[in-house]
């Protein structure tokens, strides 16, 4: 049977898209311009704030002190898992070298970039998770210098709970600054910061915009969009269970996509039937983000059997995936599509957004079809490196300068010829790009 949308979306994760690229493109000339004064003027606008910048030691003792003990303990919690799944990560990545031809040595090197920049959510949420998961990978990486940037409240400065997560991750300054203002000072190196080689961090669409602008000038994680998530279900499945985790997602904001895709018409119809109730008990900013995403972006899909299920699945690309469906090994082996997948309902979204280990900062949009989320493999350069003895740089010669001569490279196939005549004095060599 073909799919059968029982909830169709009126909106897709680009409508209704502000062109912003002009408003950031003009801040960044302007500090870029103007450095530090310029980036303070900014931050009077726009935050409201006129405190410290980069917070003194004696500023994060301070802040870290109203931090309860137990949420502490829990940020802690999430620090630990996060690291030690960085560092099975690491350990996946390895110096390697290969004699390629005798006398001829190939290798590849790992490389940390010298300097982090980690954005971190302030405005409407406190994103302390985020915190966890940009610092901590920089860290685990063996980044040497890692600026935390987030945006100040008026008149109080740092949620402290970002503070001391960014603090106890590993974070060697952290920045009052938020906006496209905090991304220009990471990247120009104000205020004394060394310059960002790459940008790292979820953030409002200026905040993207101004990482789209400047990859290439650094590195960035990803181009993200709104939040998305897809829920895979069948028969087997809790309708509560799927309906919390679809609204779980829906409170990031009006426009972030959640979809249901099921074999099963009954657990749809439960599931559309339970998720406006369980909105509408949300708290009233939360029930607003939720509403608005449920009605124009959100989808309920019925499909024919498993792989139709899985076939959908690939095609959206989720963000998040998670899979409350029979047979979890099929699902595991047969999906290829998503930034990080949840398998069984004793497991959630939730848990990788905040605590489980798995990095939170993921592809949306669709792009988990060609790239995962953020780890430390992005903040590392994978380089390669060869040296050879005279005798091995023999052949490789020869190769050189006559595929040098057929693509027209001259110069190319020089380099090569002079080795040769060095090298090799007396011998000849058929070096035309015919021979």
């Amino acid at each position: 049977m073909a799919r059968e949308y029982l909830k169709k979306a009126k909106l897709t994760s680009r409508s209704g898209a502000s062109d912003v690229h002009a408003t950031v493109q003009g801040i960044l000339d302007a500090i870029e311009a103007g450095g530090d004064a310029a980036a303070l003027e900014y931050a009077r606008k726009f935050d409201q704030y006129e405190g410290s910048i980069l917070l003194s030691e004696a500023e994060i003792e301070a802040a870290c002190a109203l931090v309860p003990e137990k949420l502490k303990a829990d940020i802690r919690f999430s620090h630990d898992n996060v690291r030690r799944f960085a560092e099975r990560q690491k350990a996946t990545v390895a110096d390697v070298e290969l004699e390629v031809v005798p006398g001829l040595i190939a290798g590849q090197k790992a490389i940390p970039v010298d300097a982090a920049g980690c954005y971190v959510p302030g405005g409407r949420y406190s994103h302390i998770a985020s915190a966890i998961m940009t610092v901590t990978t920089a860290k685990v990486a063996g980044c040497k210098h890692i600026t935390a940037c987030s945006p100040p409240r008026p008149g109080v400065g740092v949620a402290p709970a970002i503070i001391y997560a960014a603090h106890i991750c590993g974070a060697d300054q952290i920045m009052a600054m938020g906006g496209v203002q905090g991304v220009a000072a990471m990247t120009f190196g104000l205020f004394g910061l060394p310059p960002a080689n790459i940008l790292v961090g979820p953030g409002n669409q200026f905040v993207a915009e101004a990482k789209r602008i400047l990859f290439g000038r650094v590195g960035i994680d990803m181009i993200a969009g709104p939040t998305d998530s897809l829920i895979l279900a069948d028969s087997s499945a809790d309708a509560h269970i799927v309906a919390t985790d679809l609204v779980s997602q829906a409170e990031h904001g009006y426009n972030s996509p959640v979809w249901l895709v099921t074999d099963d018409r009954a657990l749809a119809e439960a599931v559309m039937d339970m998720v406006p109730k369980l909105i509408d008990d949300l708290p009233e900013v939360n029930c607003e983000n939720a509403t608005a995403a449920w009605r124009d972006y959100a989808e309920v899909i019925v499909c024919a059997d498993r792989e139709e299920m899985a076939a959908c699945s690939d095609e959206y690309a989720p963000e998040h995936l998670t899979v409350q469906a029979e047979d979890l090994d099929w699902w595991l082996g047969r999906l290829t599509c998503y930034g990080s997948l949840f398998l069984g309902e004793e497991t959630t979204v939730s848990y990788g957004d905040k605590a489980a280990g798995t990095n939170h900062v993921l592809p949306t949009s669709g792009a988990a079809r060609y790239t995962g989320g953020l780890s430390v493999h992005k903040y590392m350069k994978i380089v390669t490196w060869q040296r050879a003895t005279r005798e091995g740089s023999k052949p490789v010669a020869q190769a050189t300068a006559r595929i040098s001569r057929l693509e027209g490279m001259e110069g190319h196939a020089r380099a090569a010829d002079a080795r040769l005549a060095k090298y090799f004095p007396g011998e000849n060599f058929d070096l035309s790009a015919d021979g």
